[in-house]
C-alpha cells in the first residue's frame, strides 16, 4: 500500500479523511495515536466535506456574544425540534447542540480554521445567526485547514488511497483490527483498539437511494463518489441497529449548464424560483432540502432562479456562486420580455411570478400567495436567470450512535471500540429532506468525531490509571 502509515499497532483508526479529521487531530492531541484511512487520493476536493459551504452551527459561541447574539444549545434544539416537527432524535440534538459552541472555538484555536459568523442573511429554520464560517465560505477550505494540522500533528499517520473494508473483534466483542485494502486488492489488518466509520452515507449507491429514497432517485447526486455505504455495512455486520434511513439533504439550486451549485442565499436575499413554464409553485425559504423534491415534481424537473444586479453581488462572498457565474451560467436581461425569451419562459407567466415578489417586498400583503413572508427588496432591472435541476447531496440516515458517537446495536449497547460520525451516522434531520437545517452535515461529521476521539482518550486515560494503580 502507499502512504506513509507504520505497521505497528494504533489506538485509532479513522476511515474517511473528510470530517472525520477533526477526531483524529482531536485524538493526536490527546496522546492518541492515529491511523487515517481514504480510498480516494482527491479527497481534498472530492469528498462531501470538501464540497459543502463550510457553515458549521455553534450555539453560544463568542462570535455570537460579539455580535450580541443570544443563543443557547436549548434554542438551537428548538430550531431542530421545529424544522423536524419533533422526528429528530432529541438526545442525539442535544449532545450536538451542547458541544456546537465549544467545536467551533476548538477548530478556531486548535485546528487554526479562521472562522467568522454569518450575519449577512439567515438560512431557514435558524432563530438566529449561528453559522460560522472560512473566508469563500466553501469547504475545501475548511479542509485545506484541518488536513494541514493533521500533517504537522506528531501521532497521525495517513494512508491513502486504502478503503476500510471490514473490523475485526476479540472475544468480548470489542474492536481488535481494522481490515483495510489498496486499490490492487491487496488487503492487510491494522491492529487498533478503536474504528471511527466517517466514510460519510451512501448518496452514490443508486440501488441504496432508489430503496430508502425514492422521491430523490432520479435527481443528480452531488456527493463524494466514495460515498457508499461503507460504514453502515459495516456496522450492519457487526449487529448495529440503522435508523433514518429516509433521511437526506437535497438540493434545489444546482445550476444544469455548469453542474456548480447557485447556492440558497440567492432565494433568502430575495429571489424566486419558477419552474420551466416561468411560474412559481411554493415558498422558496421553507428550505433547499426539501425545496429539490418540489422542484423534481415539476415538469421536466427543472427551473430557474430568477434574480437580480443586488442580489448577484450580495452572493459574490460565495465560492460555489462565484464559480456559477464564471461559468456563465446566468442569464441577463434587461427587461422580462427578453429573459422570458432567452429562458424559454412564458412571458405572461414570468411577469406574473415577478411582480407578485415585488408586491410582496413591498408591503402590500404579509405574505403571499405560497406563504412566503420574507423578501428583501423587489426585483429589478436587469434581471438574471440560472436554470437549476434537484441534487441529492449527500444521505441523512445511518447508524444508531448516541451522543459520543459510540454505534449502538438493537438492544442500545454500544459496540466497544466502533464509533460512527457524519453520514455514517444516523444524523440530527429526522425523516425525508424536509428537517435539514444548513449545518446538519458537518456537525454531525466534525462534531461526532470530535467526541469519539474524546470519548475516547477519556477511556485510554482510565486504562492508564488503571495499569498504574
Amino acid at each position: 500500500m502507499s502512504g506513509d502509515a507504520q505497521e505497528a499497532a494504533v489506538d485509532l483508526v479513522v476511515a474517511g479523511a473528510g470530517g472525520g479529521l477533526a477526531g483524529a487531530l482531536r485524538a493526536a492531541q490527546a496522546g492518541l495515536s492515529v491511523l487515517v484511512v481514504d480510498p480516494d487520493e482527491q479527497f481534498l476536493r472530492g469528498n462531501n466535506t470538501s464540497m459543502s459551504t463550510a457553515m458549521v452551527p455553534g450555539a453560544g459561541s463568542r462570535w455570537q456574544r460579539e455580535a450580541g447574539i443570544e443563543d443557547s444549545p436549548e434554542r438551537f434544539v428548538a430550531d431542530i425540534a421545529a424544522k423536524t416537527h419533533g422526528t429528530a432524535d432529541p438526545a442525539l440534538a442535544a449532545a450536538l447542540a451542547r458541544i456546537s459552541a465549544p467545536l467551533v472555538e476548538w477548530l478556531a484555536d486548535e485546528a487554526g480554521l479562521p472562522l467568522s459568523l454569518v450575519t449577512d442573511f439567515a438560512y431557514p429554520g435558524h432563530s438566529v445567526h449561528r453559522l460560522h464560517t472560512v473566508e469563500g465560505r466553501h469547504g475545501s477550505t475548511l479542509l485545506r485547514h484541518l488536513y494541514d494540522r493533521v500533517r504537522s500533528a506528531p501521532g497521525i499517520d495517513l494512508l491513502v488511497p486504502a478503503r476500510l473494508i471490514d473490523v475485526e473483534r476479540g472475544a468480548g466483542g470489542e474492536v481488535t483490527g481494522a481490515v483495510v485494502e489498496d486499490p490492487g486488492g491487496h488487503r492487510e489488518t491494522i491492529p487498533t483498539r478503536a474504528v471511527l466509520l466517517a466514510t460519510n452515507g451512501y448518496g452514490a449507491d443508486r440501488e441504496l437511494v432508489a430503496r430508502h429514497l425514492p422521491e430523490i432517485a432520479a435527481a443528480d447526486y452531488h456527493g463524494g463518489q466514495f460515498s457508499r455505504g461503507d460504514g453502515l455495512r459495516i456496522g450492519l455486520r457487526h449487529g448495529a441497529r440503522a435508523a433514518y434511513l429516509d433521511a437526506y439533504q437535497g438540493h434545489a439550486a444546482l445550476a444544469r449548464r455548469s453542474r456548480t451549485l447557485v447556492g440558497w442565499a440567492t432565494i433568502m436575499h430575495g429571489a424566486i424560483m419558477v419552474d420551466r413554464d416561468g411560474r412559481r409553485f411554493g415558498d422558496e425559504t421553507t428550505g433547499y432540502s426539501e425545496y429539490a423534491a418540489a422542484l423534481a415534481a415539476r415538469p421536466e424537473a427543472r427551473g430557474w432562479i430568477v434574480l437580480d444586479r443586488r442580489i448577484h453581488d450580495l452572493c459574490l462572498p460565495f465560492t460555489d456562486f462565484r464559480q456559477t457565474v464564471d461559468a456563465g451560467a446566468l442569464v441577463w436581461a434587461d427587461d422580462l420580455d427578453t429573459l422570458a425569451r432567452r429562458t424559454g419562459c412564458d412571458p405572461a407567466a414570468l411577469k406574473e411570478s415577478v411582480a407578485g415578489q415585488a408586491a410582496s417586498a413591498g408591503g402590500s400583503a404579509d405574505r403571499d400567495a405560497f406563504g412566503r413572508t420574507f423578501f428583501e427588496e423587489p426585483l429589478r432591472a436587469p434581471y438574471a436567470a440560472v436554470e437549476v435541476i434537484p441534487a441529492l447531496f449527500h444521505t441523512q440516515g445511518g447508524l444508531a450512535v448516541d451522543g459520543d458517537a459510540r454505534v449502538l446495536t438493537e438492544d442500545g449497547s454500544p459496540v466497544p471500540g466502533l464509533f460512527a460520525s457524519g453520514g455514517a451516522a444516523h444524523g440530527i434531520s429526522g425523516h425525508g429532506a424536509g428537517g435539514y437545517l444548513a449545518g446538519n452535515g458537518l456537525l454531525p461529521a466534525l462534531g461526532l468525531a470530535w467526541q469519539a476521539a474524546t470519548a475516547l482518550s477519556h477511556t485510554h486515560t482510565h486504562a492508564e490509571r488503571h495499569e498504574h494503580s
